[in-house]
């Protein structure tokens, strides 16, 4: 890899930190200078060429995984560059290490360079001056075609303005999934549910906050108990979450004896949630992808007969990022990866079901006819949800919710374990 022609010598780069601490600017404005002008892009694909990326993402589910990989080969065949997936459990993980290195002074040569990263995440590390400042994924040569009247999730991220500093990537509805030969009708309502769950013991779980979907599924009852909505949308203070969670935390307890294994455990994830309903041990399991579950029955993974629902208030709803860390050593290169990320052919191939089936961020009838036509030869599978079928959206809560809501659950049904 070629010497960054900004390198300093440790004694050199004391120096100048010393210099900015003094006048008060912030101590990752060198890390800043460094960041390349997505405006003049073919100055970034010069910089990116032969450099290393390292996306911190999800590693749980292997098609995801075969999806990055793919990424990663076409990365290095048209770009020079080399896509290091660092498989994450929990994207705080990521975060984490970022705040470590800032905390050490390592405001350049930070070792992730981007992150699939989630709304409060994101909110979390832009309070903390975490992300590059400057409007970076707006200017992506790609980011033309994202659907941003359509889809005004693409820029709020938990309530949050985006203001281009994370890249969209793709689309989620909470979805949940069974086998119509086994549950031929399903509970479709938080009442019908639970009283399915009382007469069916150890048929339904869902996973432990903070994983994602575990999360998102507390934010989906709370939707559905909380007298007024609208509150959710601003920062959460203790006195008004602990009234409005009240009945929230009722539901769960009620519900709890009758999960499975007791509730005195819960799935690790959605691929655990995906394997319980193939294994029979489960009789209704829950996405973040409206696609899952057709593309898990075009690998083979369950029956044919699998069908989709959603709640019949409605399902959350958002969309998902990448972004990149203000340190991060590869910022050109984490740049090429947002953009083909947001290209026709990747958004097209992570929105068939025979490899991912997650929704495109992009309006697709404005794409150029060469590239609209990668989606016009996607078919979607029986258990894919359309249109009106997935009815009225919830917006996510602001970030502070979610906070909260894994503190509190974790308090309430991990202390047991």
């Amino acid at each position: 890899m070629r010497k960054n022609r900004f390198f300093r010598s440790p004694a050199a780069k004391q120096l100048a930190l010393a210099s900015i601490i003094a006048l008060g600017a912030p101590t990752h404005a060198l890390a800043q200078d460094q960041a390349p002008d997505p405006a003049n892009w073919e100055s970034v694909l010069e910089q990116a060429q032969g450099q290393t990326v390292y996306f911190n993402a999800w590693g749980g589910a292997p098609n995801i995984n075969n999806y990055i990989a793919w990424v990663g080969d076409k990365l290095k065949a048209e770009y020079g560059v080399t896509l290091e997936h660092v498989k994450l459990e929990d994207t705080a993980t990521a975060v984490s290490r970022v705040i470590t290195e800032k905390a050490a002074g390592r405001d350049s040569g930070g070792s992730v360079d981007l992150i699939w990263i989630n709304g409060e995440n994101f909110a979390a590390m832009k309070e903390q001056g975490l992300l590059i400042d400057d409007n970076w994924a707006e200017q992506l040569p790609n980011y033309q075609y994202a659907d941003i009247e359509g889809k005004p999730t693409l820029t709020y991220d938990f309530t949050v303005p985006v203001e281009g500093q994370e890249s969209p990537w793709g689309m989620a509805q909470l979805t949940f999934y069974y086998d119509s030969e086994i549950l031929p009708e399903p509970p479709t309502s938080l009442e019908g549910l639970a009283t399915w769950a009382e007469e069916n013991p150890g048929r339904f779980t869902y996973a432990a906050p903070p994983n994602f979907i575990g999360t998102t599924f507390l934010k989906q009852v709370l939707y559905g108990v909380v007298d007024d909505p609208s509150i959710l949308r601003e920062p959460a203070t203790k006195d008004v979450f602990d009234e409005a969670t009240a009945p929230l935390w009722t539901y769960l307890e009620e519900i709890k004896p009758h999960l499975w294994r007791d509730g005195a455990i819960y799935a690790k994830d959605t691929t655990q949630l995906k394997n319980l309903l193939a294994d029979g041990e489960i009789d209704i399991a829950m996405t973040f992808n409206p696609g899952e579950a057709s593309s898990a029955i075009n690998a083979g993974e369950l029956p044919p007969s699998v069908r989709s629902f959603v709640m019949d208030y409605g399902s959350m709803g958002n969309s998902h990022f990448v972004t990149i860390p203000y340190n991060a050593n590869a910022k050109a290169g984490a740049m090429v990866v947002a953009n083909f990320l947001l290209s026709a052919e990747a958004q097209a191939r992570k929105a068939d079901e025979n490899v991912w089936g997650d929704p495109s961020v992009l309006a697709i009838n404005a794409l150029p006819a060469e590239q609209k036509a990668y989606f016009d030869a996607l078919e979607l599978g029986a258990a894919t949800l359309q249109g009106e079928e997935f009815g009225k959206t919830l917006l996510e809560p602001h970030a502070s919710w979610a906070t909260m809501l894994e503190e509190e659950w974790s308090k309430r049904f991990m202390r047991d374990m």
